[in-house]
């Protein structure tokens, strides 16, 4: 069998578990889509991602039930039953096993209170460590995302799929999230983001659908550096753009603002995630 019907395969397995992460996990049925042997559908799945349909599962079901502690006001016994979970005592276990701390707590001052406005302090000080970089521009694969930017992780599932088969994983490759819209101005619905790895020789790959070349642009960046839950990046962007923007001096770039993750939330701790915050930057002076 070739390559390209894997890549097909596990493209349907994508969007199936995407479309239906409130349904109850059948393994057997994963298989059905895949249209693949129940007997050896796990192992083909675990090699290409590295962890379990089933522990996809619970990563994404939480990932989702930390953006709803952080952006809804929903009682965390409805979102426990939503990510799965038959008790808040269960919940809270499983949830603060991967976020550091309990759910309630997340809620009140899992990012918020890090990123809380404070008054700078004098002499142009910042409350967060802002590096000013100077970045060549660079060639990435990338597969386009509409709608909540908490859900491109489907995008990245897609475009990961679509390396392994044609052996482009590269260690070396950053993973960048471009994100072209501000989503409080923005209907959710109409949010646009891409889905990108870094390609070291571009010229030599045969981009194909839903895979497409683009060219993130380089210049003077101002990065900030945020460790934790991908939840919780909404309050470094208000600080960013609230407050160290407008008392820098500086203004920000034509280009979009992107993200860098410098690890893998297939096997790191959300707790433990660190995502550089990528603004452009128009040349001082």
């Amino acid at each position: 069998m070739s390559d390209k019907p894997y890549e097909a395969r596990l493209a349907r397995v994508i969007a199936y578990i995407h479309d239906h992460l409130d349904d109850e996990l059948n393994l057997n049925r994963l298989a059905e889509v895949a249209c693949l042997s129940p007997y050896h559908w796990h192992r083909i799945y675990h090699g290409f991602f590295g962890e379990t349909a089933a522990a996809t599962v619970r990563r994404l079901r939480l990932h989702r039930a930390a953006n709803e502690l952080v952006h809804a006001d929903g009682a965390i016994e409805s979102i426990a039953a939503r990510a799965g979970y038959s008790s808040v005592q269960a919940f809270s276990r499983a949830f603060q096993a991967s976020y550091r701390m309990p759910p309630g707590q997340f809620r009140s001052a899992g990012g918020a209170a890090v990123y809380s406005p404070e008054p700078l302090p004098s002499g142009g000080g910042v409350m967060h460590n802002i590096d000013i970089r100077r970045q060549d521009g660079f060639t990435v694969a990338a597969v386009d995302h509409r709608g909540s930017y908490m859900g491109i992780s489907r995008a990245f599932e897609s475009l990961y799929s679509w390396l392994a088969v044609r052996n482009l994983i590269d260690p070396r490759a950053r993973m960048v999230g471009v994100y072209f819209d501000d989503p409080d101005a923005v209907a959710e619905d109409d949010l646009r983001s891409m889905a990108c790895a870094e390609v070291f020789s571009p010229n030599d790959v045969k981009f194909e659908t839903p895979v497409k070349r683009f060219e993130i642009a380089g210049g003077e960046f101002a990065v900030l550096t945020h460790v934790g839950p991908y939840a919780q990046l909404c309050f470094a962007y208000q600080w960013l753009y609230g407050q160290w923007l407008p008392s820098s001096g500086r203004e920000p770039g034509e280009a979009p603002v992107f993200e860098v993750y410098l690890n893998n939330p297939r096997d790191t701790a959300p707790a433990e995630l660190v995502t550089e915050i990528w603004l452009p930057l128009k040349a001082a002076g």
